[in-house]
């Protein structure tokens, strides 16, 4: 009885310590995020319409009367919401009305959510930077492109967009059934379209660059864009009305907000095989859902602080003194001033999206309609203490045009 005692204990304490290891190893590669603090999502979206800013409502009623913007709008200062509010028609041919938690198509929008998961997968050791996409598709046909320079806009690469539409054009593809990341991926290395110009020469916004991040992601996570989304970025941020839907996996986008073009409610837009790639767009989410993933990153729910830094970091030459693009990002600066934000715009919908990081301000527009009106907002961002947020609003210098 000793004997086997002394035989099955080491062989026990080996089992627990190769257990030990295993768990420790599980740990180190393990794809969920470092939750830290409980994020109480629930305590951001409160508000109380009759004490909505009378201001704001005023210019926004003005806005959509006037200018005719048809969406939804959120402003919140200090992580509380001081106006919310829809506009206009969600789907116009049947007269469905939009309200504060219709799903709109984040056009652009969805590149900070990829820029997002990029840096997650970069915190998480599964990626570096400065690695070339080759590593990850070997037959990408364009060598010397980083993810550095895919987040920058710096990559050089075509337009998928209008590559992968004159393909199907011209070969008579099915144009309603999606076409997926993976395949657009081999499109390009079967047919290696000419790019724009060599890496790095300069930035030259295209959503290319996002899409080939969103192959990324599936690659190195082993998980559908979609799926890598929800579980790291939309659960822990509670954004519980937000998800990627791609033309590839759905017939029908499962979303009543349809977009509408050229400013007549005579043209809606329907997804198509364009929509089936995930990356530069394809996230659905509301106005909410967006305030959320503010107070998430803030809270450092889903990145390290100097993660977020590098992020908010110029990465190009400085456009007319206040404006340049980061990782994912847009970015305005000013003295003592910085406001990170993006727009979008696709086949209907019309976005901005700002974060102002010092007066902590946080603007969400997101429209269905395709018009001039969020043009017109110098007089929102007064309201809120927001510098002015509009390129033609400056010279060169950087000075305003009342300066002049």
């Amino acid at each position: 009885m000793a004997i086997l005692y002394k035989t099955v204990l080491p062989a026990t304490i080996l089992l627990l310590l190769l257990a030990s290891c295993s768990q420790s190893q599980n740990k180190k590669v393990s794809s969920t995020p470092d939750l830290g603090k409980p994020f109480n999502a629930a305590q951001y979206l409160k508000y109380d319409q009759k004490k909505g800013d009378k201001k704001i409502d005023a210019f926004m009623k003005h806005l959509h009367q006037v200018a005719n913007f048809n969406g939804a709008i959120l402003v919140a200062k200090k992580g509380k919401i001081i106006y919310e509010n829809a506009f206009g028609w969600a789907n116009y041919p049947h007269m469905d009305s939009l309200t504060v938690n219709s799903k709109f198509q984040l056009a652009s929008v969805t590149k900070t959510i990829t820029s997002t998961a990029i840096l997650q997968l970069m915190e998480r050791g599964k990626l570096k930077l400065n690695q070339d996409v080759r590593d990850f598709f070997p037959n990408f046909p364009y060598p010397g492109i980083t993810i550095r320079l895919l987040l920058t806009h710096r990559s050089g690469m075509m337009n998928y967009v209008y590559f992968v539409d004159d393909i199907y054009r011209a070969q008579h593809i099915n144009q309603k059934k999606g076409i997926t990341n993976q395949q657009t991926m081999d499109m390009i290395a079967q047919y290696k379209p000419n790019p724009f110009n060599k890496p790095d020469k300069r930035f030259l916004y295209n959503n290319s660059n996002f899409m080939v991040l969103g192959s990324i992601i599936e690659k190195v996570s082993g998980e559908n864009y979609a799926q890598y989304v929800k579980d790291n970025i939309f659960t822990p941020a509670g954004m519980a009305n937000t998800a990627a839907y791609s033309k590839a996996v759905y017939d029908k986008i499962p979303t009543n907000v349809l977009g509408h073009d050229r400013n007549s409610w005579k043209y809606s837009v329907a997804p198509n095989f364009l929509d089936g790639p995930l990356g530069a767009y394809g996230v659905y989410s509301t106005v909410g859902d967006m305030f959320l993933f503010d107070r998430a990153l803030r809270a450092g729910r889903l990145l390290k602080p100097a993660t977020q830094d590098s992020a908010y970091t110029d990465r190009n030459p400085m456009l007319r003194g206040h404006f340049n693009y980061g990782y994912g990002w847009r970015l305005f600066e000013a003295p003592g001033q910085k406001v990170v934000y993006h727009t979008g715009w696709w086949h209907g919908f019309r976005h901005i999206y700002l974060r102002d990081m010092k007066n902590d301000v946080t603007i969400v527009l997101l429209g269905n309609m395709v018009n001039g009106s969020l043009l017109h907002l110098d007089d929102l961002f007064k309201m809120t203490g927001m510098p002015v947020v509009r390129k033609s609003a400056y010279t060169g210098n950087g000075e305003t045009e009342e300066d002049q």
